[in-house]
């Protein structure tokens, strides 16, 4: 543990994981757990679980888990020492000065240093759009109607044709090699050698909330491809967890905020007084740009281009902003095709009416299913008002949904159906189980496939389980197994400090799992405590558990058998008492 016991268990106290997790995560309640769409993988079933009691969290899908210190880490993308900061902040604890653990001290630095790059690279481009050779990138933004004001608010930038120049600038700096292959800021070539990956390109640095620089979007200047090109992910820089303008929107005194497509829509909307615009970075909306949105605001205003790339983007997000309890409305850009262009043409004050009389993002959803349907014969009619009720069908509250009907009723009263024949349709699609579902995600940083759980180790996780589910068993399983008994590693350890922490009192998960720094171990670990134990009486729980020891112990004399010296007799002696514990064992599961 890179901090003193007390201090990271003060801040673990006063932070409820259920009450942190609900800020990213809707959870819903079931019995002693609260379930969940889990954050850090896309599921339209809920695998995610929280157990309150332990204070820890698993997912059954894709095997993230850990205590709260790690959920932190992993949405956040932020080290220990970050996540503990914000919960101790957030907790009112006064953190002292702390000595980080190398491991804690190594991961910090390289964060530092590749936000140290990125601060230089963005000063770097700054200064090279106001020379000569970035007078083409400069004349792109200003005919673009930006002022020279808002160009340095945002620090674009310019990145001159091919060349490693900004690499050698680095260098210079004191960056090494191999730090600047971090930062993903330069292409590394055996045959062409290193050269900078933004090249003839308009820059735009991207901040997080904290107005740091994390990455760089680039436009190309002339028809050459990508149009755009962003930064990969790095260590600082997650494009799913991220919104280009947060850092300044967050401070909006708006009730709403308002999601564009991409840069120059942002920063023409700040330049036109509208600060409370974002975007997201080059990838369709995720579930972790819609919980870092419901951080700042409950209602999102979607001002997507209104092509048809742009109808269908706003399409799929709005059940990801409903899903994270955002509620959103569709504005209307018509005959224009991006804000930019509306503003230039029409007018600021004519845009905020249309920002005023955005539309219900669910009548929003209605109408595009009328314009798609053939609405001039009755089977497109029928086929328009099946949509309208599996539509319907998603809508959780049955007062919204009567509500809706009645809108759907008043809007399209032309082709004669009653509330009460829609709302008729609506239970018929409940029954034949035609509903669509409201759960819409997109990818957001797909995990890879979890580490499949091995068979011949799910004794070890069992007897794990069987122990943090049951304190009283602690004496009968003390006198057979000892840690050193689990075979595989992260078991072992877990069983170690849950047998330390049953000599002196009730088991504590989280603060178990908080000892292991590597996040695979502490999933592996996280999962043990999740193995599930079936629903038995208690002569078939203590013949379960018997028999688990059994499996555990056997593991255990084999790899002993296998591993040690069959000339060492203190070898030798420990192989014949695990035999015998084992002899006993049986004979209690035969007795019982």
């Amino acid at each position: 543990m890179p901090y003193q016991n007390d201090i990271v268990e003060e801040v673990r106290s006063r932070n409820d994981i259920v009450d942190v997790i609900s800020q990213y995560v809707k959870l819903t309640r079931k019995g002693a757990y609260y379930v969940g769409l889990c954050p850090f993988h896309n599921e339209k079933t809920p695998s995610f679980t929280v157990t309150p009691a332990r204070q820890i969290y698993h997912c059954f899908g894709c095997g993230a888990g850990g205590d709260i210190f790690r959920f932190v880490m992993d949405y956040e993308n932020a080290s220990f020492p970050e996540a503990l900061e914000q919960l101790a902040k957030r907790a009112g604890v006064e953190m002292p000065k702390m000595q980080y653990s190398p491991g804690a001290q190594k991961k910090a630095k390289e964060r530092e240093t590749l936000l140290e790059i990125n601060k230089e690279a963005a000063t770097y481009y700054y200064y090279q759009l106001r020379q000569e050779a970035g007078k083409k990138g400069y004349d792109y933004l200003r005919g673009r109607g930006l002022s020279d004001q808002v160009i340095k608010s945002f620090g674009l930038g310019y990145s001159d044709k091919g060349g490693d120049s900004l690499y050698r600038f680095l260098r210079a700096k004191g960056f090494n090699s191999e730090e600047l292959r971090q930062s993903g800021l330069f292409n590394f070539d055996e045959k062409h050698g290193v050269y900078d990956k933004f090249w003839n390109r308009v820059i735009f640095p991207i901040m997080d909330v904290n107005s740091r620089v994390i990455g760089f979007g680039g436009r190309v200047m002339g028809d050459a491809k990508p149009k755009y090109l962003n930064s990969p992910e790095t260590k600082v820089f997650d494009k799913s967890r991220n919104l280009y303008g947060l850092q300044v929107a967050k401070r909006t005194k708006k009730e709403f905020m308002i999601l564009c497509e991409g840069y120059m829509d942002v920063i023409a909307m700040h330049q036109a007084g509208f600060t409370n615009a974002v975007a997201s970075l080059g990838t369709a909306l995720t579930p972790g740009h819609a919980a870092l949105l419901k951080r700042y605001t409950k209602e999102v205003l979607l001002l997507y281009d209104s092509d048809e790339a742009g109808v269908k983007a706003a399409l799929r997000a709005i059940p990801i902003l409903t899903q994270a309890g955002v509620f959103s409305r569709v504005v209307n850009l018509k005959p224009y095709k991006d804000p930019d262009e509306f503003i230039r043409n029409a007018g600021k004050e004519e845009f905020e009416k249309r920002l005023y009389g955005s539309e219900d993002n669910f009548l929003f959803r209605i109408r595009q299913e009328a314009e798609k349907a053939d609405l001039g014969s009755p089977q497109g009619q029928n086929r328009f008002f099946d949509a309208c009720s599996e539509l319907l069908l998603t809508l959780s509250d049955e007062l919204e949904r009567s509500l809706y009907i009645e809108a759907i009723i008043k809007e399209y009263p032309q082709y004669g159906v009653t509330s009460e024949e829609l709302a008729r349709r609506v239970r018929n699609a409940a029954m034949k189980g035609t509903g669509r579902s409201a759960e819409i995600r997109e990818p957001q940083k797909d995990r890879t496939k979890p580490k499949q759980q091995k068979a011949d180790e799910k004794p070890q996780r069992l007897l794990i389980s069987f122990l943090a589910s049951d304190e009283s068993i602690y004496a009968t399983v003390k006198k057979y197994v000892d840690p050193q008994d689990f075979v595989e590693p992260v078991y072992r350890k877990a069983a170690a400090l849950l047998f330390g922490q049953l000599e002196s009192g009730p088991p504590n998960a989280a603060r178990i799992l908080g000892e292991f720094e590597d996040r695979d171990e502490q999933e592996m670990a996280a999962a043990a405590f999740y193995e599930e134990l079936p629903a038995m009486n208690t002569d078939e729980k203590q013949r379960a558990l018997y028999d688990t020891m059994i499996k555990v112990l056997s593991q255990s004399l084999k790899a002993q058998s296998a591993s040690g010296d069959p000339n060492d007799v203190t070898s030798l002696q420990k192989l014949i008492e695990k035999k015998q514990k084992i002899e006993n064992l049986r004979k209690h599961t035969i007795k019982n």
